[in-house]
């Protein structure tokens, strides 16, 4: 009789997302939360007592007591490479939450760090599993709107006072990094590579417009030209009350588009509110099959309103990354695929600084590599 193999999996930084990864793990059969660390002690006993696990005051310890097959880290994203290098360098596979890092320099050290250990990185973009998420891919995959040639992504959102009071490392440099591209922005700027491919050049300016308590950036804009030819376009904001949508679209040469909402409402705010609608295919014009929008609207629906989202689709994403594990395979969102995304938002603040079109590909520059 063969036995599944049962993974343990640990969490480094007990931050509100990490109370979701905590949540997702218990609902998978071969997976165990084996242990949490924290640079406060006493907030990863905390988490570790409300989870029913045991709480450590060294990664390197907590992946060789517990034999840790992947440590999730779940820190402020400024301070994501200590805990993925240690976990690496002791052993343990590595699921960063997004994104990879604020900076490409701690994203090449994490990528290169684990490929000389012999683990696996992924980085956590739960949305790519989003029912009408993947349907655009499969209908791009399958050439139902010819070569992509236009895409858009618009973010418009709000962010009020209490939210960048309720975290003290929030809206500095320093300790977030950036602003609405560093922190908001990763899952859609992820969704129009996943889609678009290889970018070229990109000419990008941010702004604050109305977050003066704030140093980061609340808005940016930004015209992409991609490796195939084609062009897009980037509007990500944290300025507009109450905080209405995320859209990513994308148009074929042969006229039809595609599009998902992967955000509707006010925006998810991880451990302050849910999400408020579920993900829809807002835009289908492919011959024959516009009647399908308001059938696929049903069926997402019925899906979002049956479960809890914020749950399900990093429960997804963790499977498929046990899946890789156990194939020998690489998870569907790797290192390098995260990189591409701060590699993207980097140029955009790099573009702004310089005043001019930024090209691909991007090497880490010092200090705040552009921000300011």
């Amino acid at each position: 009789m063969i036995t599944e193999k049962i993974y343990n999996i640990s969490i480094a930084g007990c931050s509100k997302v990490a109370h979701l990864h905590a949540k997702a793990i218990r609902n998978i059969p071969n997976a165990r939360l084996a242990g949490v660390w924290n640079r406060t002690t006493t907030k990863a006993e905390d988490f570790a007592t409300l989870y029913k696990t045991r709480s450590y005051t060294d990664i390197s310890d907590m992946v060789k007591e517990n034999n840790s097959d992947l440590v999730i880290v779940c820190t402020a994203h400024p301070y994501h490479k200590l805990p993925a290098v240690e976990a690496a360098l002791a052993g343990a596979n590595v699921l960063v939450e997004k994104p990879l890092a604020s900076d490409l320099q701690d994203c090449d050290d994490i990528i290169q760090t684990c490929k000389s250990s012999s683990v696996r990185l992924g980085v956590i973009s739960q949305r790519r599993w989003y029912e009408p998420v993947k349907r655009v891919k499969l209908a791009i995959e399958k050439g139902k709107i010819g070569k992509p040639v236009l895409a858009v992504v618009n973010m418009l959102g709000w962010r009020d006072k209490a939210y960048y009071d309720s975290d003290a490392w929030r809206g500095t440099w320093k300790t977030e990094g950036g602003g609405v591209l560093v922190n908001q922005s990763p899952h859609q700027l992820d969704i129009l590579l996943w889609y678009m491919g290889e970018i070229d050049e990109v000419y990008g300016i941010w702004k604050n417009l109305n977050h003066p308590y704030i140093e980061v950036d609340d808005t940016a804009l930004a015209i992409v030209k991609f490796k195939n030819g084609a062009v897009g376009n980037i509007l990500v904001s944290n300025s507009q009350k109450p905080g209405l949508y995320g859209r990513v679209h994308v148009h074929g040469k042969n006229g039809a588009s595609v599009g998902v909402q992967t955000d509707g409402g006010a925006m998810f705010i991880a451990g302050s509110t849910g999400v408020t609608e579920p993900p829809v295919n807002d835009l289908w014009t492919i011959p024959g099959e516009e009647y399908l929008l308001k059938q696929w609207i049903r069926e997402d629906t019925v899906i979002f309103n049956n479960c809890d989202p914020t749950v399900r689709y990093i429960q997804y994403q963790i499977e498929d990354f046990l899946h890789s594990l156990g194939n020998g395979i690489d998870p569907a969102v790797t290192g390098e695929d995260g990189r591409k995304t701060v590699e993207l938002f980097t140029a955009i603040y790099r573009s702004t600084r310089d005043n001019m079109p930024v090209k691909f590909p991007l090497k880490p520059e010092a200090g705040f590599d552009g921000r300011q």
